[in-house]
């Protein structure tokens, strides 16, 4: 099986991937449409099942609240704790095992010196109603606060807090905050 879908599932229930365990999975909301996007997503799914999956997806984008698009490159172990408004880019680019909570925003500046869209490390926890916007960088192992309003780089084992972003420098960042992370 997809290593993405089974890194994903690891993520929401600590399950090794089998078709008993999917199951069990896809009663979970944000398991539900991370195994439709990455479905749709994938560019070796059957035609006919492809179009079969983009309707799922769409369906799912509807009833969650989620704009994530297709073409968004996400890494593996992607966790969507609760259903709520959450947009991306199509263009931004998330590392591995990150967290994305409701109200999220993460993208595009069409104008300025940050103009473009982020690229977010791996093991980033982003909190309720943060906005991370810009061609910006954000390393690993950083935890954005709820609330943040993110334009900045942001180094490796960082907090962001607020508005403007003040970035406070801590090794264990999103320790506790990230579960069940894959290698």
């Amino acid at each position: 099986m997809d290593n993405f879908l089974a890194s994903d599932l690891y993520r929401y229930s600590n399950l090794k991937w089998s078709v008993k365990n999917c199951l069990i999975g896809l009663l979970i909301p944000g398991f539900r449409f991370t195994f439709f996007f990455r479905k749709v997503s994938n560019p070796n799914t059957v035609p006919i099942f492809r179009w079969f999956y983009r309707f799922i997806h769409k369906w799912l984008e509807f009833k969650y609240g989620f704009q994530i698009p297709s073409k968004t490159q996400i890494g593996k172990g992607l966790y969507i704790g609760h259903h709520g408004t959450i947009i991306i880019n199509e263009k931004a680019i998330l590392g591995d095992n990150c967290n994305i909570a409701p109200g999220v925003v993460i993208g595009q500046s069409n104008r300025g010196l940050r103009k473009g869209t982020p690229v977010i490390g791996n093991k980033v926890w982003i909190g309720v109603n943060s906005v991370i916007v810009g061609s910006i960088s954000i390393g690993d192992n950083v935890l954005v606060a709820p609330c943040s309003y993110v334009n900045v780089d942001v180094p490796s084992n960082s907090i962001v807090i607020g508005n403007p972003a003040k970035i406070v420098s801590k090794e264990d960042a999103t320790e506790g905050y990230i579960t069940n992370v894959i290698n």
